[in-house]
């Protein structure tokens, strides 16, 4: 074990990080944290939660501001997913390739670096008068989110003093609160005052470049340039066989729960104004509510996790959230309104147990793990929303939600998934 001073100029944070040499196998890597001893590094952790807040913040304000741009270019709800995807499919993509490039060689400025581009990218979507430039600009804030997901994530497990479910609810809350902020920026200043004031929000880019930078500042010194010891394998851990089959039931289960998460945050705002009549700022403040809902719920399923095991609060998570999404559809407007912060608290629980699930499955790869599973969860988001998108023009919305209703049930798969050793769970 070695114990690493904070870098010159930044106080100490809590107690030493300790960084154990027995994890990864490539030639520069981040150890994973020593076990509980240490401590989380809350100051760390807030950080880093408060800058996923803002990341996603940004990146919420797209779909958010998506009647404006409907109503203003004459787009169709095909077009709309489409730059859904665009936004999606920069971030799906390179996530992983992120990943494995940094468990390789961690790069600890590259968050900083990564937020300029959602901040020229939030710039030009408040300029842009043609359907090319605004795929851009959204293609631009997804490389952004490519680039901040997978080191973010391991940061917070680097600083979760063995808390691993804690410490990724923690960041997850931070990145859930931000994406229900869109809705509410977007009906109190987008839709008031156009599409140019899209750029004032460049301003919390900038904020976030800043606490990231100083962020890197206190991962550098925790980076090993050296070869470390091949990883020990636990005697009661999964075999490889079992550890693929899991992967797989992992990525299904995160694609229900985000492809319907997907078709709330992209398409609920036109569900409530065709069915009910609502304006669009009130149906943006019942998206806000469901948004909040999740974000409440994804701080939540970490701890629970820790305390009784991933696997139960995944199934719990996932399938208990089926009854409800069943009953949406058919819902009045009220209703409707409750039924999705049911939804919202259950099934966002199960994200950060997934997370860490997949981590402890494949220890020596945290970077490309993290980067695999949130690219999964953007790229099943931004393909989902251009599908779901396409669906509705040829059927309708509420034809859309009958069908997404059912997505809860893929969480039967859970049955597959294995049982960790006692200290992952």
């Amino acid at each position: 074990m070695r114990r690493f001073a904070a870098p010159a100029g930044i106080a100490p944070l809590n107690k030493p990080v300790v960084v154990s040499e027995e994890t990864l196998t490539e030639p520069v890597v981040v150890a994973d944290i020593a076990p509980a001893a240490a401590g989380p590094a809350y100051v760390v952790l807030a950080g880093i939660s408060f800058s996923h807040f803002l990341n996603d913040t940004m990146q919420s304000l797209i779909a958010s501001v998506y009647p404006i741009l409907k109503d203003t270019y004459a787009l169709d709800f095909a077009q709309i997913g489409m730059i859904t995807l665009a936004f999606q499919f920069t971030a799906s993509l390179l996530q992983p390739v992120v990943g494995h490039y940094t468990d390789k060689k961690a790069q600890p400025y590259s968050l900083s670096i990564g937020m300029a581009s959602t901040f020229f990218g939030l710039l030009l979507l408040s300029a842009a008068h043609q359907y090319l430039v605004i795929l851009i600009a959204a293609a631009l804030v997804g490389l952004g989110s490519a680039v901040f997901h997978p080191e973010s994530a391991r940061i917070a497990r680097l600083a979760s003093g063995g808390r691993h479910g804690f410490a990724q609810s923690v960041f997850q809350l931070g990145g859930s609160f931000g994406t229900s902020m869109g809705p509410i920026l977007a009906a109190l200043i987008v839709v008031p005052f156009g599409q140019g004031s899209i750029a004032w929000f460049s301003s919390i880019a900038f904020l976030a470049i800043v606490i990231l930078w100083r962020i890197g500042r206190w991962y550098e010194p925790q980076i090993k340039a050296k070869k470390t010891a091949v990883a020990r394998t636990h005697p009661d851990a999964p075999s490889s066989r079992r550890v693929k089959i899991a992967l797989l039931v992992l990525v299904a289960l995160l694609f229900s729960k985000q492809l319907y998460v997907s078709s709330l945050s992209s398409y609920y705002i036109f569900y409530l104004i065709d069915r009910f009549g609502v304006s669009t700022q009130a149906a943006q403040i019942y998206l806000f509510i469901f948004l909040a809902a999740n974000a409440v719920g994804a701080f939540f399923g970490g701890p629970l996790g820790d305390r009784f095991g991933r696997k139960i609060v995944i199934w719990i998570s996932i399938l208990g959230a089926l009854p409800f999404t069943l009953a949406l559809p058919y819902a009045g407007l009220y209703a409707s309104a409750a039924l999705t912060v049911v939804i919202g608290l259950i099934i966002s629980s199960t994200t950060s147990s997934i997370i860490v699930f997949a981590q402890e499955l494949v220890p020596h790869r945290f970077g490309m793990i993290s980067g695999v599973f949130f690219g999964v969860a953007f790229g099943i988001g931004g393909l989902g929303a251009a599908v779901l998108g396409k669906l509705a023009d040829h059927t309708s919305i509420e034809f859309v939600y009958q069908v997404c209703a059912y997505l809860p049930a893929i969480g039967l798969l859970a049955v597959f998934l294995p049982k960790l050793p006692q200290h992952a769970r």
